[in-house]
């Protein structure tokens, strides 16, 4: 409005002053309405914004989701620190060949002579002498390999009594199957162990033994193999129970398409796997049962049955949760930066009661942790507006406050749970590789066949070997050796 017109208005009168002046009055309310209307709009865009971008962030680095979906612009795992040097061995390094096997383990021996000396002189067999130490060379070879088929014939004779045709009957370790023992363990190690499809066991089994199946004879095998196991995985069940400390964890699974949870249990020896409806907490009852082991896990609810006497929480998930939060900005980076401080003391610790064993001095070092973390999450799990993301991790960990520290005082305990996450890495990988099961017959043999595999892998002990001899054991009826 111009000054002229505002006199205008004046010279009009009171009333029309009073008329002007309420219209602007309302006209005001309005685009303060309006203003605070986009002002709300504004700030629930902003979180949003925040939302998606923490989304963005999110990597293997800064959240529990594998290295294997990390985007393209994800910045690289942290490695080695650069030392400037290229790669390889360095001048002055201590070279390492393959040793010699002693005399007692080769095969056979062949003798090579030099034909002619460098002065020109031709040597006769007569010369052939040996003088001095003889330079060896070994060659390992793998002989031609084959299937060795073997055709039982059942006779008939006849009865010098009644004048009857009796025929013999087959061995039942036989009659189980038209593949042997070895045969099965190795079409099982090559789908479980070493994860090929069905189609290329196919191939590599005509290829590399000559021998002629199809997909469905592989899944026959596959089934033998597993009803073979399990006696040994019910032992193994019972040794997992039994110990006084593991480690458990579980993934995605699929059967049919549908979704499903691969739950995992892990002692330093023994490894039980099993696939259930879901990642809820009825599952992990039902594969721990009344165990009275102390249980290394993330913080997912499904173990928050477990008393906190018995439980160890990961602290590697731990630090990858401070490092998302110290991506953030306010509060959020100022929490993260002080939680991955504490991570980063504590693993120090740890390292060194790995090469001391003082665990008196562990417990000293974690007394001093316990003493600066706490006032960190008391502080950071306030009801003031900033520590809006923040409060719910502090207010998680000082819940579960007890399950932050067992390792320090109990032998076996760790402080992170990666033996669960490699021993459940290979199970991973199968899955994508085969998408899963396609029945509940399916879920119990994989649970089985990847039992057996993982703690064979464990004991550092052969699978196919112990394969052998579980399968042979079970078509002959005798007891299956277990995996004690």
């Amino acid at each position: 409005m111009e000054r002229s017109e505002a006199g205008a208005i004046y010279v009009q009168g009171r009333d029309a002053v009073v008329s002007v002046l309420l219209a602007l009055s309302a006209q005001n309310e309005r685009l303060e309405a309006q203003v605070e209307k986009l002002t709300a709009k504004v700030a629930r865009q902003e979180e949003r914004i925040g939302q998606l971008e923490r989304q963005i962030k999110r990597s293997s680095r800064n959240s529990s989701q594998p290295p294997s979906v990390d985007p393209p612009g994800a910045a690289p795992r942290r490695g080695k620190d650069p030392s400037g040097r290229k790669q390889g061995a360095q001048g002055g390094h201590e070279g390492k060949g393959r040793p010699l096997l002693p005399a007692w383990a080769v095969d056979e021996f062949v003798d090579h002579w030099p034909d002619r000396c460098g002065c020109g002189h031709v040597f006769a067999a007569g010369e052939r002498v040996a003088c001095g130490e003889l330079a060896r060379h070994q060659v390992e070879e793998l002989p031609p390999v084959h299937v060795v088929v073997t055709e039982h014939r059942c006779q008939r004779v006849r009865c010098p009594g009644c004048g009857r045709r009796r025929r013999a009957q087959l061995p039942a370790a036989v009659a189980a199957s038209a593949f042997g023992p070895r045969f099965h363990a190795a079409v099982a190690v090559l789908s479980v162990r070493n994860r090929i499809s069905r189609r290329d066991v196919v191939e590599c089994c005509e290829q590399l033994f000559g021998s002629r199946i199809s997909t469905g004879t592989v899944d026959a095998i596959l089934t033998r193999v597993a009803d073979a196991l399990e006696q040994p995985c019910e032992d193994l069940l019972e040794r997992v129970r039994a110990a006084g400390a593991l480690n458990m964890d579980e993934t995605g699974w699929r059967t049919a398409g549908e979704r499903r949870a691969l739950w995992g249990a892990f002692t330093d020896r023994h490894a039980v796997l099993r696939v259930a409806a879901g990642r809820h907490e009825d599952h992990a009852k039902d594969l721990l049962a009344d165990t009275a082991a102390i249980v290394t896990s993330d913080r997912w609810w499904a173990y928050s049955h477990l008393p906190l006497r018995r439980r160890q929480v990961c602290w590697a998930h731990l630090r990858r949760d401070f490092k998302a939060q110290a991506e953030g900005l306010g509060a959020e980076k100022e929490f993260g930066e002080q939680g991955l401080a504490v991570c980063e003391q504590l693993f120090w610790a740890w390292e060194i009661f790995q090469h001391a064993g003082d665990r008196d001095d562990l417990k000293r070092r974690v007394r001093r942790l316990q003493r600066q973390l706490k006032p960190i999450l008391r502080a950071y799990s306030g009801k003031a507006p900033r520590y809006k993301r923040t409060r719910g991790l502090a207010r998680n960990l000082l819940k579960v406050w007890p399950a932050l520290w067992t390792f320090a005082g109990h032998d076996g305990v760790e402080p992170t749970n990666n033996h669960a996450e490699r021993a459940l890495r290979g199970a991973v990988i199968y899955r994508k590789l085969s998408l899963g099961s396609q029945s509940a017959d399916g879920e119990r043999r994989i649970g089985r066949l990847l039992s057996t595999h993982t703690t064979c892998r464990l004991q550092r002990r052969s699978l196919h070997a112990y394969l052998i001899d579980a399968i042979g054991a079970h078509s002959r009826g005798d007891p299956v050796p277990l995996l004690a």
